[in-house]
């Protein structure tokens, strides 16, 4: 009969220190649970997302009297259009890139031959030697590394007809949100409640405004980095554009991800100068947007220290996978409200800030 009060006890208990230990304790239970069912979660969790950043526009139509049913009609034919175009032209891309991935790696051993070569003719083989050369810039991994990235991005992609079935659903569930959060929250005090209440809205509003300033970025830095592409003279440049798009959306280290395979290709289709001229566009393309026009229209609404956000991109990355890393910083966002809205976490939430109160 003791056995069954120790739980409660636990809960109730006064000290701070017994308190943080079962919280912590539950954390820790409830990661693993996510880790061992990522494969279900990270759907729902992005079709999430999705609907939440849709909500407006469905909103917004109904309030021009559009039915809702018609609303989210019209929206998700114009998202499955704008994605079938997409996935056709970028589809062909990859099929033609894979296809030539075994003449690139002979290429890329030419190239390495070359600058060993070099590195032994001007007597610098001392700083960069032979064997240093060959590791860092064996093609077999190069060429691994941007197969495996494409693949990665190419097996989100292949789910998106359950994925784009669960947003429909969500977004019909829509009208109906608000009710069930009433009801959720009908057992607390009318104070405790209109927080929660808040605490939700903030959460929504902060991926929304996130989402929507980061879709705005990722489409002028993909669109900058397709002309500057077309003008190089660069061969797949829908491809990279797309892929640039895409790992936009993953913070600090996503840009430079997709300037990886795009500065190999050039290297070794079309030169160093064209080479060169790539690693240029990218850092100005992404220096201007991400460095300037972001943090500018952003401001400091997100309320994230940069340390906070990288640690945050590892920690749902490994957690989530692919997509963790692209969902990082909302989903950081979510726990830091969360965080805020209990006086015994309050002060973790502090930490995960940018120092302002």
């Amino acid at each position: 009969m003791k056995s069954k009060n120790v739980l409660p006890k636990i809960i109730q208990n006064d000290n701070p220190s017994l308190q943080l230990i079962f919280i912590a304790a539950c954390i820790i239970i409830i990661l693993a649970g996510i880790k061992a069912a990522a494969d279900i979660i990270t759907p729902l969790l992005l079709a999430l997302f999705i609907a939440i950043a849709c909500s407006p526009l469905i909103k917004k139509m109904i309030d021009y009297k559009v039915p809702q049913w018609l609303a989210i009609t019209l929206l998700l034919c114009f998202i499955f259009t704008l994605f079938s175009v997409f996935a056709t032209l970028v589809g062909a891309s990859v099929t033609e890139f894979t296809a030539s991935v075994p003449q690139y790696k002979l290429l890329l051993s030419e190239k390495v031959g070359w600058l060993t070569t070099l590195t032994e003719k001007y007597n610098i083989s001392a700083l960069l030697p032979r064997k240093r050369i060959l590791e860092s810039l064996d093609p077999n991994t190069l060429m691994n590394f941007m197969s495996n990235m494409l693949g990665q991005l190419s097996g989100m992609l292949s789910n998106i007809f359950v994925l784009f079935l669960i947003v429909v659903f969500m977004l019909l569930e829509i009208p109906l949100a608000k009710q069930k959060l009433t009801y959720l929250v009908s057992h607390q005090p009318r104070g405790e409640q209109i927080q929660l209440k808040s605490d939700v809205y903030r959460v929504i509003d902060s991926v929304i405004r996130y989402l929507s300033i980061k879709t705005l970025v990722s489409i002028l830095t993909g669109v900058s980095i397709y002309i500057i592409l077309k003008l190089l003279n660069i061969q797949y440049a829908i491809l990279w554009a797309s892929v640039a798009f895409l790992l936009n959306y993953i913070p600090n280290i996503g840009s430079i991800i997709a300037a990886i395979p795009v500065v190999i290709q050039a290297f070794i289709l079309n030169g160093s100068v064209e080479g060169i001229l790539v690693i240029v566009a990218y850092f100005l393309v992404n220096t201007i947007f991400g460095n300037i026009v972001e943090p500018k229209v952003m401001g400091k609404h997100l309320g994230l220290s940069t340390l906070v956000v990288f640690i945050s991109l590892i920690f749902w990355g490994w957690l989530l996978g692919m997509v963790g890393m692209f969902l990082s910083v909302p989903l950081t966002v979510a726990t830091k409200i969360a965080l805020e809205a209990n006086p015994l976490t309050e002060r973790f939430a502090y930490l995960l800030g940018n120092g302002e109160k």
